[in-house]
C-alpha cells in the first residue's frame, strides 16, 4: 500500500489517488471542528473504497489579501501534513493560494480542479466554506455541481463547545491570553509549531540556563509568559521550559526561548518543534538578576511537574506522539 503522500501541484496527483473522496477548507489548526469533517472523510472514503485526501491552501487566503501578513496562524503548511498523517489520511494537497488564483470562478475550480484533474468521488466541506472568485461558490453551489457533474457534496455543520463554535479564531485568542490548557482542549491536541535553532545573546546560558532560540514568524501573537514544553528534534523528545518575550531586557521581536532539560548540545541551524503543554506565569519584571534566576528555578520546577502529570488528549494527540 502506498504511503502518506504530500503534493503542491494537482497536476503531480499519481494514479492510485485519483477518485477519492475529497475535504476541502483553510483548516488552519485543524481544530476539533475541523476532525469531524476528517472523520466523515474516512468513514465515507471507507465505505467508497477509495483514497481519503485533504485539500487545502497556502498562504492563508486573509493573508493574501492583506497589506502584509498579519494572521495568528495556527497551523501552516507541514504541521497540517503531519496533522492530517497522524489522522489516517492518504495524503494532503496545498496548493500555492495568491491573487491570480483567487480569480479562477467558482465554475473552474470545480469542473477543472475537482473533476478533471482529482476526478472527486465525492467531497466534504464545513457549512462555512466558501470559494472562487468574490466567493461565489458557497456549499449549496458546490452541492448543485455536484448533481450535475456526478460526485456527492456532504456539508458539515460547526461542532459547538459551550454553546459557542469551535473556531480557528476562537483558539487564537485562548493562545493571545496564555489560556493552553483551553486552546488544547479546542484543538484536541497538544498545539506545536517549528522553527530554526538561531544564535541568541547567549545570556541564557550565563545564567545558568541555555535556551535553544527559534524566531516566530510574522504575526505570532502567543501571550509572552513562561511555558512547559516538550520538543522534538530528529527522532528525539525533549522536556524543557520556555520563555516568550524579554521584558528586562530588548523585548522587540524576541523569538521563543527553550530551555531544553539535562541537555547540551550544538544544534543551531536545525528544526525544533516545540508543543505547548503548560503555561507558568506570564511576563514579569524583577528587581535584579537574583529574583530573575530564583524564578527560573521555581519555573523549572513547575515545568517539571507539569510535563510529568501531562496526558494525552484524543488518539489524535497521541499519534501525533509528543504526549504519550
Amino acid at each position: 500500500m502506498a504511503g502518506f503522500v504530500r503534493l503542491s501541484s494537482l497536476a503531480d496527483l499519481p494514479p492510485h489517488l485519483r477518485g477519492a473522496c475529497v475535504a476541502i477548507g483553510n483548516f488552519d489548526g485543524l481544530h476539533r471542528g475541523h476532525q469531524s469533517i476528517v472523520r466523515a472523510l474516512r468513514v465515507k472514503a471507507d465505505a467508497d473504497g477509495v483514497p481519503a485526501l485533504l485539500l487545502t491552501f497556502e498562504p492563508h487566503p486573509r493573508d493574501v489579501f492583506a497589506p502584509s501578513p498579519f494572521m495568528f496562524r495556527l497551523t501552516h503548511g507541514d504541521a497540517k501534513a503531519r496533522l492530517a498523517q497522524a489522522m489516517g489520511l492518504d495524503g494532503i494537497i496545498v496548493l500555492p493560494f495568491d491573487r491570480a488564483f483567487s480569480q479562477n470562478e467558482a465554475e473552474v475550480f470545480v469542473e477543472t480542479m475537482l473533476v478533471e484533474q482529482l476526478g472527486v468521488r465525492s467531497v466534504i466541506v464545513g457549512a462555512d466554506f466558501h470559494f472562487g472568485r468574490q466567493r461565489r461558490g458557497t456549499p449549496a453551489f458546490l452541492r448543485a455541481a455536484g448533481e450535475r457533474l456526478g460526485f456527492d457534496v456532504d456539508i458539515l455543520d460547526l461542532m459547538d463547545e459551550s454553546d459557542e463554535p469551535i473556531s480557528s479564531s476562537r483558539i487564537r485568542a485562548a493562545l493571545s491570553e496564555g489560556a493552553v490548557t483551553a486552546a488544547n482542549r479546542l484543538l484536541g491536541y497538544h498545539w506545536f509549531f517549528e522553527g530554526c535553532v538561531v544564535k541568541g545573546d547567549q545570556r541564557g546560558r550565563e545564567l545558568g540556563y541555555p535556551t535553544a532560540n527559534t524566531m516566530t514568524p510574522t504575526g505570532f501573537q502567543l501571550a509572552q509568559g513562561v511555558y512547559a514544553v516538550r520538543a522534538r528534534l530528529g527522532d528525539r523528545l525533549l522536556d524543557g521550559v520556555a520563555a516568550y518575550g524579554k521584558p528586562m531586557f530588548d523585548n522587540q521581536l524576541p523569538p521563543f526561548e527553550t530551555h531544553l532539560f539535562d541537555f547540551d548540545e550544538d544544534i543551531y541551524g536545525q528544526t525544533l518543534t516545540v508543543a505547548l503543554v503548560g503555561h507558568i506565569r506570564g511576563q514579569e519584571v524583577f528587581a535584579g538578576l537574583d529574583e530573575l534566576m530564583a524564578a527560573m528555578d521555581r519555573d523549572s520546577r513547575k515545568a517539571r511537574q507539569l510535563l510529568a502529570e501531562a496526558m494525552p488528549i484524543s488518539a489524535l494527540d497521541r499519534a501525533l506522539g509528543f504526549v504519550t
